[in-house]
């Protein structure tokens, strides 16, 4: 399914949180992490997509990110 940026993550004070958790590669990021550009996850730089729509699929609970549309 096809998600908006800002319906998987919000800004807080400069950075990321999840809204919901989230894995990405084999990384899977809390609802409590807040991180700021340049941290990656899996070999991925979230700011890198900021503001792109996100392809994802639930898989037990858990928001998979498959990949990023440009």
């Amino acid at each position: 399914m096809r998600l908006g940026f800002f319906d998987v993550f919000e800004e807080v004070n400069g950075g990321l949180k999840p809204r919901m958790l989230v894995k990405l590669k084999s990384v899977v990021i809390g609802t409590g992490v807040v991180f700021t550009k340049g941290v990656s996850f899996g070999g991925v730089n979230i700011f890198d997509y900021y503001g792109s729509d996100i392809e994802a699929e639930y898989e037990n609970g858990i928001l998979v990110i498959r990949g990023f549309y440009q």
